[in-house]
């Protein structure tokens, strides 16, 4: 799903305009953005979290003329999923009495 996609979903499910949809996307991915330069944890309970993780410095190689070149420390943002998340993906197994992943939203909205 493209960030466009996830704009006219909003506008079609809560009946706003594409560009109020749009400022909402793009405040809550800012918002996101904002806290992890801030070194915060963003926990988005029934969904997953967004964390930084650390890289050291290293040695590495330029990959064209294979010299060594030093990389330096960096911060990296990676995203966990939650329990709740996992599990709803994971019932698409068209087991008997299992929600379709169509559900999801209802589940993560409760």
């Amino acid at each position: 799903m493209t960030k466009a996609e996830l704009v006219e979903e909003v506008s079609r499910v809560s009946d706003l305009t594409k560009k109020h949809s749009e400022v909402i996307v793009d405040t809550v991915f800012e918002s996101i953005i904002d806290a992890l330069k801030r070194g915060e944890k963003i926990e988005l309970r029934g969904f997953g979290s967004f964390r930084l993780r650390k890289r050291e410095p290293r040695k590495g190689r330029n990959p064209k003329t294979g010299d060594k070149v030093d990389v330096p420390p960096k911060r990296v943002p990676y995203f966990k999923p939650g329990k709740e998340l996992k599990d709803l993906i994971n019932r698409e197994t068209g087991e008997p009495g299992v929600p379709p992943i169509s559900d999801l939203g209802s589940q993560i909205a409760d």
